[in-house]
C-alpha cells in the first residue's frame, strides 16, 4: 500500500498520519471515493472526482482542489505494479473540537492505493430489515459514515450472503451496502431511481449509458418477480446474483451476460480518463 496525506507520501503507510481529533475519525465527517485501478491506470477518474466534489458540497465541506487530488494519485501510482487495485480518496472536515461542531483547521486529504482481489463472478444477497432514509441529510452522498453498512453486511454474512440490500422508508428497493442493484422483469432491465436514496454509482450510470435500462421505484418485493439480478459497483463491475435470500437465480442470465460483455468491451475507453 502507498499512502499520500496532505501533500506528501508516507514512508510507513501504517504509521500515524492524522490527528486523533480529525473530524472524519471522531464523527465520520468526511467523504470518499473508491476508484478501480487497471494496469496502473484509474478507471473513470474524472467521474469519481466530480462525485467527490458533489459529496463534499452536500456535506458542507470546502471545495476539493482537483489538481491537489490528482497530485496525490500520481504519487501513489508512481511505482507501478498494480495490475488490479483500489484507489481510495478520503476528504474529511479536518481537526476539530470533540463533538459535532467543526473547527477552523483545513480539511484532511488522503489518497491511498493498494492491490485488490477481483470479486467472484456471482454473489448471494440478503435483504436486511433496516431501511435507507431517502429523505435524510446524507441521502445519495458517499460519506465516511458507513457504520450502518457495517452492521447490515455483518447480518448478511451471518445468513451466508456476501451483500446486504436495503429497502427505503417507502418500502422501495434501494441499494446494497456497496452496490447498486439491477434486475430484469418481463425482459426489461430496471434499477431504482436516485430519488430512492441510492448512491449515484459511477458504474450504475455507465451501465445505463452503455446497456440501457429503466429507472423506476418499485416495492422491494419486485425482486420476487425478477428473472435475473445483478449488482454494479466500482470494484464489482457487473456481478450476477445467484441467490437472493432463499431464492435461486440464473447467474448470469442473458441480460446480465450481455451487460457484462458490453462492460468488458467498453471499459478501456475510460482507463486513465
Amino acid at each position: 500500500m502507498r499512502v499520500w496525506v496532505n501533500g506528501g507520501l508516507l514512508d510507513d503507510p501504517e504509521s500515524a498520519a492524522i490527528t486523533v481529533s480529525d473530524h472524519g475519525l471522531t464523527v465520520g465527517d468526511g467523504v470518499f471515493e473508491a476508484v478501480k485501478i487497471v494496469d496502473d491506470q484509474p478507471f473513470a477518474l474524472t467521474r469519481h472526482l466530480e462525485r467527490l466534489q458533489r459529496s463534499a458540497r452536500g456535506l458542507g465541506l470546502p471545495e476539493v482542489d482537483d489538481a491537489t487530488v490528482r497530485e496525490g494519485i500520481k504519487a501513489v501510482l508512481a511505482d507501478g505494479g498494480l495490475a488490479l487495485g483500489r484507489l481510495r480518496i478520503t476528504y474529511t472536515g479536518g481537526p476539530a473540537p470533540m463533538g459535532s461542531g467543526r473547527g477552523d483547521a483545513p480539511p484532511t486529504l488522503i489518497v491511498a492505493a493498494a492491490p485488490m482481489t477481483a470479486w467472484p463472478p456471482t454473489a448471494s444477497v440478503a435483504t436486511v430489515p433496516w431501511p435507507r432514509n431517502e429523505r435524510g441529510a446524507l441521502a445519495g452522498l458517499k460519506t465516511t459514515s458507513y457504520a450502518e453498512n457495517v452492521v447490515a453486511l455483518a447480518e448478511a454474512k451471518r445468513r451466508g450472503a456476501g451483500e446486504a440490500v436495503f429497502a427505503n422508508l417507502a418500502g422501495h428497493l434501494c441499494e446494497g451496502t456497496g452496490s447498486n442493484v439491477f434486475y430484469v422483469v418481463d425482459g426489461e432491465l430496471r434499477t431504482p431511481t436516485l430519488a430512492s436514496g441510492c448512491l449515484a454509482g459511477v458504474t450504475r450510470a455507465l451501465i445505463l449509458e452503455w446497456v440501457g435500462g429503466r429507472e423506476v421505484d418499485e416495492p422491494i418485493e419486485v425482486v420476487d418477480e425478477a428473472s435475473e439480478v445483478f449488482l454494479a459497483s466500482t470494484t464489482r463491475d457487473v456481478q450476477a446474483v445467484a441467490r437472493w435470500d432463499d431464492r435461486e437465480l440464473p447467474a448470469p442470465g442473458p441480460v446480465t451476460a450481455d451487460a457484462l460483455a458490453t462492460w468488458r468491451r467498453r471499459e478501456p475507453e475510460l482507463l486513465g480518463a
